[in-house]
């Protein structure tokens, strides 16, 4: 059995449980984090001591946190060769997206807009740092939209495990209020995502309850 440890609304959370039900697994998930807590205790430190989720454990096997060695962990237990390449060549220029997006993309996405946009109201948002943050994630997306025109997915015209990383934080990004690029190959790829029934579950997690009353 597969326990995750960690709230749905999480996105490291959602890259892990996206993983797993593409893969056809089926864990059994602990609310842990956020409004719910239960992540400083002793015996949740005892599993991670970073006190952040998610955790996993498959098995009797040892506490993994961090979400995407958890994801390179399914992809090279349950994975195929299409998820998960057996090639070192194959895999590494994948994989330098799906490090790319939690480096560059991710980081202006979720500290420059996602959190100053939903944890605080309008009227007390700081609009030019938002701006600001908007135009520096606009060449990033176009990058990522440069690399999509090569095709439907990262790996190919079926998933793989980079685009779980990679296109977990796009329902954010599109769903967010504020001054995007125009980026044809990744709305693409975000509509292709969202037709698929494990993003739909795992990924587009309404973040209302995380907005700032």
């Amino acid at each position: 059995m597969i326990t995750v440890w960690g709230r749905a609304t999480s996105g490291n959370v959602q890259i892990v449980m996206w993983a797993l039900a593409e893969l056809g697994l089926k864990p059994v998930r602990h609310d842990v984090g956020g409004a719910f807590g239960g992540n400083r205790t002793p015996e949740y430190l005892a599993m991670n001591p970073n006190g952040l989720v998610p955790v996993l454990r498959d098995g009797d096997g040892p506490f993994l946190w961090e979400s995407a060695a958890i994801l390179r962990y399914l992809g090279a237990t349950y994975g195929g060769e299409q998820f998960w390449p057996s090639s070192p060549a194959k895999r590494a220029p994948v994989d330098m997206w799906a490090e790319w997006i939690k480096t560059s993309f991710g980081p202006v996405l979720a500290t420059g807009l996602f959190w100053p946009i939903v944890a605080a109201p309008p009227a007390k948002r700081d609009h030019a740092s938002i701006a600001a943050a908007a135009e520096k994630l606009k060449p990033l997306a176009a990058m990522l939209d440069a690399r999509l025109a090569d095709g439907p997915y990262l790996g190919g015209d079926e998933i793989c495990f980079a685009d779980i990383v990679v296109g977990a934080p796009l329902y954010r990004y599109f769903t967010l209020e504020f001054d995007r690029t125009d980026t044809p190959h990744l709305r693409a790829y975000y509509d292709r995502l969202q037709q698929r029934p494990a993003y739909a579950e795992h990924v587009m997690v309404s973040y209302e309850s995380q907005r700032a009353k």
